[in-house]
């Protein structure tokens, strides 16, 4: 399941997060990268314990912690301290998928990583090139090739294969993370999200004690019982 959140960074936080970056000495990407990943990852990155990754990670934790539609499509256990990249003059990130399980060291946990998300940084209209290429977990096969807004989220299942376009012109920002979801199956997560916004809508359109309402209430909570994960 891919989910777009738009607008998850508001103006404010999004342009302090800018305008820190902009200040920042990047590193070689290829640092934190597995063996695998190193041979094609070209990119500038803020190592996980450099002091401004660390600030401006809990600006994008703030955010998700506000936002009913991560959490319905996410159903987050654990979130892995958000990082930011820079892509510039041809940087790129071949095909890839993403490792497994991911050890954080502020504090020391290990986060099964069942989501992969991609916060978007810089206006699309300020870079060229840097889509981000996603596709099914066998093959890359440019099954959706995404750019998104500024401020917009994107949340895809890590199992994908997924690659980073070079960049051409300006520089492509974006903050990115992972997620361990209470419900580990795609395709289970994917039905809770389903019914959960259903639900939603059904809640504009009925009293909240209508029978209905409470008893689809009910099977989406006895369903996520039933598939959790802790």
């Amino acid at each position: 399941m891919i989910v777009r959140i738009p607008g998850l960074l508001e103006a404010r936080p999004l342009a302090f997060i800018r305008e820190r970056l902009a200040t920042v000495d990047w590193e070689d990407g290829r640092v934190t990268a597995g063996p695998q990943a190193a041979k094609v990852k070209h990119n500038d990155q803020l190592t996980e314990d450099h002091p401004l990754a660390k600030e401006l990670g809990e600006v994008v934790l703030v955010a998700l912690s506000r936002s009913a539609l991560f959490t319905s499509a996410a159903l987050p256990l654990k979130v892995f301290p958000p990082m930011f990249n820079r892509y510039t003059g041809g940087g790129h990130f071949g095909a890839h998928i993403d490792t497994a399980v991911r050890l954080s060291r502020q504090p020391p946990h290990r986060v099964r990583t069942d989501l992969s998300a991609t916060l978007f940084l810089a206006d699309p209209d300020s870079y060229d090139g840097g889509e981000l290429v996603i596709g099914d977990s066998d093959e890359i096969g440019g099954v959706q090739a995404i750019k998104l807004a500024a401020g917009d989220l994107l949340l895809y299942p890590a199992t994908h294969l997924h690659e980073v376009r070079p960049v051409t012109r300006g520089a492509r920002l974006a903050s990115f993370f992972w997620v361990q979801s209470m419900v580990r199956d795609d395709d289970n997560r994917r039905l809770l999200y389903d019914m959960d916004r259903a639900l939603m809508t059904l809640r504009e359109l009925h009293p909240e004690g209508h029978p209905a309402l409470i008893r689809l209430t009910g099977t989406y909570h006895n369903l996520l019982r039933k598939w959790s994960d802790l």
